[in-house]
């Protein structure tokens, strides 16, 4: 039997407010408007093209993903959970593991230090050794994605089975 090749892009929101109502309902500055833009433009300028996306239901995450989804040329709509907004990295990876599995490109988005912590945990190792130090030294920052080829079924993605592609950090002007 051949194997179905996935990928998984791991986002963090791009930069928001200091302050808001309350942490759920911080927004996005303009700059972290124009760095999600800028991610969106690469990632399809990768060919990166989404077919499901699980962002989290705050509002920098939604305002994230607008703005990426937008730059990118996508119309698709996200699936917005409230869980997501608290989840630790289990959490978030049992998440993806209930995607259906016929979706070939999905997108997390979500927060840090979750964000960082699954990415680092999906790392196989065998992956773009630039693309591993990058994000190995970047702390993680806002904007920032990996991008993961999965060769498994969403629902047996675990530690260290997937391979890194790409790290990229969205920076608008």
């Amino acid at each position: 039997m051949q194997r179905q090749s996935r990928r998984l892009v791991v986002m963090r929101h791009a930069k928001a407010e200091q302050v808001g109502p309350t942490d759920h309902q911080r927004a996005l500055t303009p700059r972290g408007l124009e760095d999600a833009a800028a991610a969106g433009r690469w990632l399809a300028a990768e060919g990166i093209v989404a077919q499901a996306a699980l962002v989290s239901a705050a509002t920098r995450t939604r305002e994230t993903w607008g703005a990426l989804s937008d730059a990118a040329g996508w119309s698709l709509e996200a699936a917005f959970d409230e869980g997501l907004y608290a989840a630790g990295p289990e959490t978030a990876l049992d998440l993806v593991r209930a995607v259906a599995d016929d979706t070939g490109v999905l997108v997390l988005l979500g927060h840090n230090p979750t964000m960082a912590y699954l990415a680092q945990m999906l790392d196989d190792g065998d992956g773009d050794p630039e693309a591993l130090a990058a994000m190995a030294a970047s702390g993680y920052p806002t904007s920032a994605l990996s991008v993961f080829e999965v060769d498994a079924p969403w629902a047996d993605l675990g530690v260290a089975t997937a391979r890194l592609t790409a790290f990229h950090v969205g920076r608008g002007a």
